[in-house]
């Protein structure tokens, strides 16, 4: 059940990094949260106006 030891710096280096895509949908994710957030602020806004 061991693995060879060259397998295992190449795992440990993949492990480390996350992938691309992910990146991708986080700052996604955080813009549109952020671009929703500021619509709910603004209909606030204009809410108590």
């Amino acid at each position: 059940m061991t693995e060879h030891p060259d397998t295992q710096p190449q795992r440990r280096s993949m492990e480390e990094k996350f992938p691309r895509g992910l990146w991708v949908r986080l700052i996604i994710y955080i813009a549109v949260g952020h671009l929703f957030a500021g619509f709910i602020y603004l209909l606030f806004e204009l809410g108590a106006k």
